[in-house]
């Protein structure tokens, strides 16, 4: 074969090759904008099938038949309207167009810049970012501000601080002319005046004509209203000190800033606006010169992002929907480890996309940093974070994380995922907390939506479920719950102790396990931890699709509730923890499973004969106590044990069996490591 029938074959593979690669960028990028999509229609159809009375509130308040801005007087005599004066004398023309279009017009308007928000934030991302990469990085971003609570906020009430951020990012990354950037930028001072602090970031970073030009726009725009509007305005700079007091009170959950922090935490009077202004001057020149020198750096995006957050830190109320520079500031890299990469943006995305009380437990010890979340995370981003430079080795190219070579197996398409191999070293312990943290609390919303809670209609069909799962077990001669309940009920030292074993090992053993993994066994820790996961995903869908009654709560069985004590069936609440939990989630036993996945991982892992043998005493223990409190059935426990099985089934079909020798750490694409003779994973 000649030289020049391998070249051509070789440069056929290539062209093969590199169409294989469009075709599946391509439809990534269609997959991506498809869920882009079903989010926006999804946040439309929200907005528009709340009830008319409950949605858009905001925007009724101001444009409404009733609205401020069609009340003769001033603007703030009822406190409701809590723009700024530029900011009325801007939508009083609109409000017959906004009372005609209140819902759909307003709803797709501000869905529209939304979309165009996305668009130019992927753009402006910071260099090696490739064409082809902004342009998956459109949707994604698209996706996330859907996602978010500020856009959810600010569709739901009808709010427009959407603009201010748009016309900075306009300014700063599109428009040509650095006048025409000051002027943006000080529109946007004009409708909310923190903005202003971008005037310090362009003069510092040598486009002072910009900042220049910030200032000036801003004073003309205030002047203009206060020479238009000089009662409001006096009214919203001297007596209200730049809106101070306008709208819901400081001292609101929803207000996170600096300011409503302190007042929730007890200060008040000149002491709390004396803390309040030196605390404030502090992060604002800590945060203004961090955002100068990563401009400088080549990071204007990240820049722009560190100076909203400290605008939200130092304004006087920064409400829900005025955090999207927390959100942006996703776009900063932090840490050297590849595996530390992902701590920042999953900490800022669950912060800005979940309710505050799925982040941290219901603990009065931990209720300052719940109640001050997204606070946290923006005086972080402003004022601690170590963002890496552009011009830090580890900025293109982190520490690569150790895989051990696959596993060979009988079926040459597992691991199913197209991962290297089985991650050898530990994963980063905060982003462990806040995922299980998080899991958990979707757990527990997703067991008390399971039935629509504990209404007559999912009464009904628990306790029907429950004569089925009677029906099987009589069928089967499975049926010993009232015996077994009856016999421990008489004897009272056994009844105390699987009561107590009931209420206190459910979660200590399973978080004792991981913990002792996580130290002594990093890579059998993310082996276990995805197997639990796994069957908790699966008992989900189980308590959604067959919500079942316990024997404790079956009407004419007699079974003795040893744990909560008796029952009134003539009430549905049935107690106390039905406002904690959903009393039908029965079937599959997540007890019994996650017990069964204790033993399991200690059987495996465990070096010693007498420790497997404890390892399954406490599945047995686990099942004698549910079984003997009422609390589930026979057929309960072969559920948990169904759903295990398919957790630790999943868990091998998506990354492979686990290996049983260690192997030597490699990077991603190595030549496969050499086994470790007598010595375990981990």
């Amino acid at each position: 074969m000649t030289n020049v029938e391998h070249g051509g074959r070789a440069g056929n593979a290539f062209v093969g090759a590199a169409q294989t690669t469009r075709a599946r960028l391509g439809a990534l990028r269609i997959g991506l904008w498809a869920i882009a999509a079903i989010l926006a229609v999804r946040q439309v159809a929200a907005v528009l099938s709340t009830p008319k009375a409950d949605r858009l509130t905001d925007l009724e308040t101001w444009v409404g038949p009733n609205g401020v801005l069609h009340v003769k007087g001033s603007l703030y005599d009822s406190t409701r309207f809590t723009g700024t004066p530029f900011g009325g004398l801007v939508l009083k023309p609109l409000t017959r167009a906004a009372e005609q279009a209140l819902g759909w017009g307003w709803t797709f308007g501000t869905l529209l810049l939304v979309v165009a928000l996305g668009l130019i934030a992927a753009r402006a991302l910071p260099p090696p970012v490739s064409r082809r990469t902004s342009l998956l990085a459109a949707p994604v971003a698209i996706s996330l501000l859907m996602l978010s609570l500020p856009v959810r906020n600010a569709l739901y009430l009808g709010q427009t601080s959407i603009i201010p951020v748009l016309l900075v990012l306009l300014g700063c990354f599109t428009v040509r002319g650095e006048r025409a950037c000051g002027v943006l930028i000080g529109f946007a001072a004009a409708l909310q005046p923190t903005v202003l602090l971008f005037a310090p970031l362009l003069w510092f970073t040598g486009r002072r004509r910009a900042a220049a030009s910030t200032a000036t726009a801003f004073a003309a725009l205030a002047g203009l209203a206060w020479a238009v509007m000089p009662h409001d305005s006096n009214t919203y700079w001297v007596h209200h000190l730049a809106g101070v007091g306008l709208g819901k009170d400081a001292d609101d959950l929803a207000n996170q800033s600096l300011h409503g922090a302190l007042l929730r935490f007890g200060l008040s009077g000149p002491l709390e606006i004396g803390l309040f202004l030196a605390l404030g001057a502090a992060v604002a020149f800590v945060g203004l010169r961090r955002a100068v020198r990563y401009a400088r750096d080549g990071q204007l995006l990240l820049a722009v992002a560190m100076t909203g957050c400290v605008a939200v830190v130092v304004s006087p109320t920064s409400w829900q929907h005025q955090l999207l520079w927390v959100l942006l500031a996703v776009v900063g890299r932090v840490g050297r480890k590849t595996a530390d990469r992902r701590v920042w943006p999953v900490a800022v995305l669950l912060v800005v996309t979940l309710p505050a009380k799925m982040l941290l437990p219901d603990m009065p010890a931990l209720h300052p940093l719940r109640d001050n979340a997204a606070l946290i995370a923006a005086l972080a981003a402003a004022t601690a974070v170590p963002f890496l430079s552009r011009t830090s080795e580890f900025y293109r190219a982190p520490i690569p994380t150790a895989y051990a070579a696959p596993v060979p197996t009988r079926w040459n398409r597992l691991p199913l995922l197209p991962f290297p191999g089985r991650v050898l070293t530990r994963p980063n312990l905060l982003l462990e907390l806040l995922l299980i943290r998080v899991g958990y609390s979707a757990y527990q919303q997703v067991r008390l939506a399971a039935t629509g809670g504990t209404n007559a209609g999912g009464r009904a069909t628990a306790e029907h479920h429950g004569t089925q799962v009677l029906a099987i077990e009589r069928f089967l001669r499975l049926d010993i719950e009232h015996w077994v309940n009856h016999a421990v009920v008489g004897v009272p030292f056994l009844r105390d102790f699987l009561d107590f074993y009931y209420e206190s090992f459910h979660f200590g053993v399973p978080l004792t396990i991981l913990g002792v993994l996580y130290v002594r066994r990093p890579a059998d820790y993310r082996w276990a931890r995805s197997a639990l996961g796994f069957a908790t995903l699966f008992a989900l869908v189980g308590f959604w699709l067959y919500p079942l009654a316990p024997p404790r709560l079956m009407p004419g069985l007699g079974v003795i509730d040893t744990v909560h004590g008796v029952q009134d069936f003539s009430k549905p609440d049935y107690g106390t923890l039905t406002e904690l939990t959903n009393q039908y989630a029965a079937m599959p036993s997540l007890h019994f499973g996650w017990s069964l996945w204790c033993g399991v991982v200690i059987v495996i892992l465990a070096p010693r004969w007498w420790m497997k043998a404890l390892g399954l005493l406490h599945p047995f223990f686990t099942v004698s106590a549910i079984v003997a409190t009422g609390n589930h059935w026979v057929l309960d426990v072969a559920g948990g044990a169904a759903v295990v099985a398919a957790g630790f089934g999943v868990t091998c079909l998506l990354q492979g069996p686990r290996p049983r020798t260690l192997m030597e750490p490699v990077e991603a694409g190595a030549n496969e490591p050499v086994p470790v003779a007598g010595r375990t994973p981990g």
